[in-house]
């Protein structure tokens, strides 16, 4: 066996040498080389999220900029009516129209301009009287007024006196009087007993010793008019210093529609109280303590002087103006999303600009981002199916009349509107949230579709992971906030809305609500999310339904 071995190993070798052998061994080296030559198939791109690219254009440095101009002192707290109101208009048309919107206003001076009329009431302080026999007292020092029934003219009028002004049940301060039409004064606060509410429960005070409440139910009684009697002499004077710039603002509305007048309502100093009840501070503690030791209403010893009053009004028209640019969509351009904000503020209080940089310069210069970045995708050939309304409104502070003139009014007929995306205060913190809480609170979404719900909530979780609150959602909220901003007049009329909102912080309707407080990487993330939601809705194939109908 040993001897064959080398035999075989020369016939291998042979073999191996041979022109087939090679040519197998040839042909077993290329085809490894082909394997190891073939490159892998190429792995297909991701599709471009062309939301994200575009979301990413809206930048603090953008926000702040815009914010800067519109929240300044130069444009006087953009008052409706008023000077700055009247720049900020301005200045909002000549950006949608750099942006190259159309202005979609027919028959307007300005096509990016809305015009519309509007009245305003305010109360003629200056030419006020009252006077308490020869005793003159001077208005809002001693006194001041509201509701909205006037005396013209001095007046001379016979008040009665109607206790504490309260009825319940075992408690009747009007117990057979009939004061319908009458003039009447009401003492202010509630029946105290050693120091302790007679009506309240556990010691803490009634519903009365609010005096809305006694107010209220006054103005059911249809009297000409009430003299509501402050007891503290301090507390009316840190009332009148905290409201004194509210009072001499203007009441507005549109032309004829001042409302049903309502009873004036004097809200007088203690000073005045003696005066009116012909007595003194020692003659109404002695009334106080009679009425708190019965725990009833006690026949009154007062004798009420004759007053002179008068309190006149003045009105006048004046024009006010909604701003808006339209961006037209391809396919389905007949179908419009509207995005919304309110630009007016409260102007200039006792010497002090509003500069209203949350309320709402922050929704305001929110819109023009958001028609930046979308403007941006359609010259980028990425544009929305459906068109987009931008629409910066007037006179929400003074009751969401330029949001309820558009409503009435509409550009595009609310039959082709499909949702309004409502922005107002969205760039600070409330006093429910601390910083670095990435959160906003959402009102109305799921109130008239659950689809523009979903499509909310889901843009959130796939975009921008923000804390949704809702807790102005709730049909029970002490605030009301669902029908105190814009969206509510688009609402009214059936079409969706998502109102979205920071809540209340210590600046609100305060000179503070500077630019220098405000958020901007925040206010930039919210932003993103308002644009990721508006751009599902106006790329998606079907409108979203209308499947609900929550208070």
């Amino acid at each position: 066996m040993p001897r064959l071995i080398l035999p075989a190993l020369l016939l291998a070798a042979v073999v191996a040498g041979s022109p087939a052998a090679l040519a197998q061994k040839s042909k077993v080296k290329l085809k490894r080389k082909t394997e190891q030559a073939a490159e892998p198939a190429a792995t297909p791109a991701a599709p471009v999220d062309w939301s994200v690219q575009y979301a990413n254009t809206i930048t603090p440095e953008d926000l702040r900029r815009h914010l800067t101009v519109l929240a300044s002192d130069e444009y006087e707290g953009r008052e409706t009516g008023q000077k700055g109101q009247k720049m900020a208009a301005e200045y909002l048309a000549k950006q949608f129209a750099a942006l190259g919107l159309t202005g979609p206003v027919p028959n307007s001076d300005n096509p990016y301009i809305q015009h519309f009329t509007m009245e305003r009431s305010s109360w003629a302080y200056e030419q006020m009287q009252l006077l308490v026999g020869k005793q003159s007292f001077q208005a809002l020092t001693d006194y001041y007024v509201g509701g909205n029934a006037v005396f013209a003219q001095p007046t001379v009028v016979e008040p009665v006196f109607v206790g504490y002004g309260i009825e319940q049940e075992g408690y009747n301060d009007y117990a057979g009087l009939d004061v319908a039409g009458k003039d009447i004064i009401i003492l202010g606060g509630e029946p105290l007993k050693d120091g302790k509410p007679v009506l309240g429960q556990e010691g803490k005070p009634s519903k009365w010793a609010d005096p809305r409440m006694k107010e209220s139910l006054a103005m059911r009684k249809n009297p000409r008019s009430v003299f509501i009697i402050n007891p503290d002499a301090d507390k009316f004077i840190q009332l009148l210093a905290r409201i004194k710039p509210y009072l001499s603002q203007s009441r507005m509305n549109f032309p004829g529609k001042q409302g049903p007048a309502r009873a004036a309502s004097f809200s007088v100093s203690p000073a005045v109280g003696v005066a009116l009840l012909g007595t003194n501070a020692a003659g109404l503690a002695k009334y106080q303590a009679a009425v708190a030791a019965a725990g009833q209403p006690v026949k009154s010893p007062f004798k009420p002087a004759k007053v002179t009053v008068r309190a006149p009004r003045k009105t006048e028209t004046f024009a006010t103006e909604n701003v808006m640019g339209l961006l037209e969509g391809s396919d389905k351009k007949d179908e419009v999303l509207v995005l919304s904000a309110h630009y007016d503020h409260l102007g200039i209080q006792d010497g002090k600009v509003y500069n209203g940089a949350d309320d709402d310069g922050s929704g305001t210069v929110s819109v023009l981002e958001q028609a930046e970045a979308f403007v941006q995708a359609k010259k980028d050939g990425h544009g929305p199916r459906r068109s987009i309304l931008f629409l910066t409104v007037t006179g929400e502070e003074k009751g969401l009349f330029g949001s309820e003139y558009y409503t009435d009014n509409p550009v595009i007929p609310l039959a082709q509107t499909i949702a309004d995306l409502n922005m107002d205060m969205v760039g600070r913190y409330d006093d429910q949230h601390k910083a670095g809480d990435q959160y906003v609170e959402l009102v109305g979404s799921d109130k008239l579709s659950s689809e523009l719900h979903a499509i909310s909530e889901e843009a959130n979780k796939k975009y921008t992971q923000l804390d949704l609150g809702y807790r102005y959602n709730d049909p029970k909220d002490p605030e009301r906030v669902y029908y105190r901003s814009d969206h509510y007049n688009f609402a009214k009329h059936k079409v969706p809305v998502i109102f979205y909102t920071t809540g209340d912080h210590a600046d609100y309707h305060q000179a503070t609500d500077d630019v220098d407080k405000i958020e901007f990487p925040l206010m930039t993330k919210r932003n993103h999310l308002v644009f990721h939601t508006a751009w599902e809705l106006v790329n998606r194939d079907n409108r979203i339904v209308v499947d609900s109908n929550k208070p």
